[in-house]
């Protein structure tokens, strides 16, 4: 084993120890049996952690002192109480993208998915066809899958993980296939242009032993060695299309020749092309198509990615994680195939900057919706900016309610019918929302 923070450390402790990217590497940590606690406002997954060993508190204590390596998300601020602490104590400081790099040392092989949409979906596939194929693996999810929640470990052969580009956390990551399902503008306000971001993406595939990255894409422009290519036109592309209530089925062509019929469980045509991406990446990786076909028809999906949460007064309720335009877009089409009646949606900005950065895409995918309500911001780790705002957002939208409250969503909804479908998108608190108005109907 590489020798690096986890093998010349026994403690650890994480400031924003519940959120899914950082609760899956304390369970790694766990797992490791080294000491395991951390600090979160939000405690709502503390109960689990704590039943695999981890000591979790609310934050705003000494804790730290008891551990050797504190890590922290760029979520918390330099000014943050606790990292001011740890940094008095001389405590050794890493951030959870150096982490996850560090963990990578662990494991002969990693995959990395990065790109704008998709990344949760496609790791999960990946877990799911990594597992079909009997392979020793770790997964790090960045949501909970419906078959190995945000953390699966079964053997250090392979890594599977997430790679965000923000604060261009993926940079962190050498891996050895490297994915990149698209370059949509996001977190623009880490990156000083569009090209930069660009030019990170490019970074990032192009050190990888293979790159996966989308047919029609500057990236497949930009690499020319070991690089494959997936949707219309791609190495890894689907025919025969077909779908049942949102289900899709098709023909993986490999090349231009045909090599398997895959029926995804997932709704969202969107999600072929999360397929293929997997496809490819674990084709790379030496995985056999009788074993891609099994993993990617029996991964089961993701909370927050088209999930039926329940219903109220005769309305089924959808949640999808959906905040930037173009997964917002995905999400109304598959929506439109699986729900009967009228949609209403119910959309929550997530970050000021992310709204104003791309507002004129957002007035224009929202603008499809027939009933709207834009709910407050989830502001994250960011201050108050009027321009990007959710009330700005909805005076941007002719037609769009605005809501502040659960009772302001309930009175949006008094004009549904049963058999109606309210669809709740966001990354937010408004998954939650949802399920609490669900469970006290």
């Amino acid at each position: 084993m590489v020798s690096n923070l986890f093998t010349r450390y026994n403690s650890f402790y994480f400031i924003g120890i519940c959120g899914v990217s950082m609760s899956a590497l304390a369970k790694y940590c766990i797992s490791l049996h080294k000491k395991t606690g951390g600090s979160d406002r939000d405690l709502s997954g503390a109960a689990h952690l704590k039943s695999l060993g981890a000591l979790v508190n609310g934050g705003g204590t000494r804790a730290l002192e008891g551990y050797e390596v504190v890590v922290y998300t760029d979520a918390v601020g330099r000014s943050d109480g606790e990292l001011k602490l740890a940094r008095s104590l001389s405590k050794i400081i890493v951030s959870r993208g150096k982490l996850l790099a560090e963990m990578q040392k662990n494991f002969a092989r990693t995959i990395a998915v990065s790109g704008c949409h998709g990344k949760t979906t496609c790791t999960g596939m990946l877990a799911s066809v990594f597992a079909a194929a009997g392979q020793k693996f770790a997964a790090h999810i960045g949501g909970e899958s419906l078959q190995f929640s945000n953390f699966f470990y079964s053997g250090n052969n392979f890594f599977i993980t997430e790679a965000c580009e923000y604060k261009k956390n993926f940079l962190c990551l050498q891996s050895d296939t490297a994915v990149v399902l698209s370059t949509d503008a996001d977190h623009l306000e880490c990156y000083s242009c569009r090209e930069e971001l660009e030019n990170c993406y490019h970074k990032f595939a192009a050190r990888a032993s293979t790159a996966v990255v989308p047919c029609v894409s500057l990236l497949a422009k930009r690499l020319n060695d070991d690089v494959v290519t997936f949707g219309e036109g791609g190495d890894f592309c689907a025919d025969n299309i077909s779908h049942s209530r949102g289900r899709y089925e098709f023909t993986l062509k490999v090349r231009g020749k045909p090599v398997t019929d895959i029926k995804l469980s997932v709704c969202g045509r969107h999600n072929i092309y999360n397929a293929l991406a997997a496809a490819a990446a674990a084709d790379a990786e030496g995985i056999t198509f009788p074993d891609i076909k099994a993993g990617l028809e029996s991964f089961s999906g993701t909370e927050r990615r088209m999930e039926h949460i329940g219903g109220y007064r005769g309305i089924e309720f959808i949640a999808d994680y959906a905040h930037h335009p173009a997964e917002i877009a995905s999400a109304l089409v598959a929506v439109r195939e699986i729900a009967q009646g009228n949609i209403f949606v119910i959309f929550q900005p997530h970050t000021y900057s992310r709204t104003k950065n791309l507002f004129d895409r957002f007035v224009q995918s929202l603008s499809q919706c027939e009933n709207l309500m834009i709910y407050r911001t989830f502001a994250a780790r960011e201050y108050f900016d009027a321009e990007g705002s959710a009330l700005t957002l909805a005076d941007g939208i002719e037609g769009a309610a605005y809501g502040e409250s659960v009772e302001d969503i309930k009175k949006f909804l008094s004009r549904a019918k049963t058999g109606d479908t309210a669809l709740f998108l966001g990354a937010g608190d408004i998954y939650f929302i949802a399920k609490d108005i669900v469970k006290n109907s």
